[in-house]
């Protein structure tokens, strides 16, 4: 009889035990490479609204484990990461990466496995289209380089661009021919295309050809380390064309390389405190500078974003079933820091206002938010 009670004892701590069992939600962050700096934010910003309860760190009445492989900025190491956190940690669902080459990268091992993958900022083209467990927080390359070249031409009146790409990286790649199209078809011209690659750090020959061919701007949709060293050369050598870029610039890290020289610097991003209009946004942005002593940047308000998101999905979906979660995610409604995300359940990607920043006294400063509707109308009216 004494057996019989131990056994039932033992039935009954592990139905417990299974119960509060946590539900594995992998991080594929970059930690090292080109992207470093994203990964670091995204997790401090992730584990910092966790620690003040500002996010759910329960669903289904389970505790949420949050599982992190760095993917050191490789489409090699990101596949080996996603296969990692599937077949060995069992996580129901991904975040990340934060750049698109990396996404690509693991794109195809969550297609075969069946698991959701949420791109924070991934703003390529590429990442969604895989198919249909690939989404994104964020908006995409196609409209944030029409906005650019619409912001240039209409706004500030520059005629002739040069490009500086890094062609070893598919979102610089993707960004400067979405720009170059919608630039030339409002009526600009680009007069050079210059490549460069992730690690270079000597743009002497394409600044010369700059300085020979004198365009009115330079369009440098790079990552802020090349960016950074590449606006520092073209101060030094005396070129004095605005630089515009994309929402690789919006790290801390812009400005510690560049300095001085990135004065004036515009680029496009996802969100800017002084547009804050959610309450958990108003929170975020709060708390973050009480903590740290500085605004959270939108790589961090992102990443918030997408752990919200990937959280509601799994609530709404009753089960930490993958297929069901990634059902869940496709038709995602919900309010978050960089205001209210409303996932396109055919393409998996939100409609997203564009943010304008300019570096000016040293830090990110707004400058224009153009609303998604508007770029919408404009790209059709261009016949893109």
């Amino acid at each position: 009889m004494k057996f019989r009670y131990v056994a039932l004892a033992l039935v009954v701590l592990g139905f417990v035990g299974l119960a509060q069992a946590s539900i594995k939600i992998g991080c594929l962050l970059e930690f090292t490479g080109g992207c470093a700096a994203y990964g670091a934010m995204a997790r401090t910003a992730i584990e910092f609204a966790r620690e003040i309860g500002l996010v759910p760190t329960t669903v289904l009445g389970r505790p949420i484990e949050l599982v992190y492989y760095d993917a050191r900025t490789e489409p090699a190491e990101a596949a080996i990461g996603a296969t990692r956190l599937i077949e060995v940690e069992r996580v129901v669902a991904i975040l990340g990466t934060m750049c698109s080459g990396p996404f690509l990268g693991a794109a195809p091992v969550v297609m075969e496995k069946m698991v959701p993958m949420l791109g924070i900022t991934t703003t390529s083209p590429l990442t969604t289209a895989v198919g249909e467990y690939c989404f994104r927080a964020c908006f995409v390359d196609p409209d944030q380089g029409v906005v650019a070249a619409y912001l240039a031409y209409e706004i500030l009146g520059y005629r002739t661009a040069a490009i500086v790409v890094d062609v070893a990286q598919p979102y610089c790649v993707g960004l400067a021919r979405f720009f170059k199209e919608a630039f030339g078809k409002l009526g600009g011209k680009v007069v050079a295309e210059l490549a460069v690659r992730t690690g270079d750090v000597d743009y002497t020959a394409q600044l010369t050809e700059i300085a020979r061919l004198n365009p009115d701007m330079i369009y440098c949709p790079n990552y802020y380390t090349e960016a950074a060293l590449m606006t520092k050369q073209a101060r030094a050598l005396g070129l004095k064309q605005p630089v515009f870029g994309g929402d690789g610039y919006d790290a801390p890290e812009l400005l510690q390389i560049g300095g001085e020289a990135m004065e004036g610097v515009v680029f496009t991003t996802f969100f800017h405190e002084d547009a804050v209009a959610t309450d958990i946004g108003l929170k975020f942005y709060s708390a973050y500078r009480e903590r740290f002593g500085r605004t959270p940047s939108s790589m961090e308000a992102m990443a918030v974003d997408a752990y919200l998101l990937m959280v509601d999905a799994i609530a709404r979906a009753g089960v930490a079933d993958p297929v069901k979660i990634r059902d869940a995610l496709a038709v995602a409604d919900l309010e978050v820091v960089t205001g209210r995300t409303v996932m396109d359940p055919l393409t998996r990607n939100p409609a997203k206002d564009f943010v304008f920043l300019t570096v000016k006294d040293g830090k990110f400063a707004l400058s224009t938010v153009i609303p998604a509707g508007e770029v919408s109308v404009l790209k059709a009216k261009l016949g893109l």
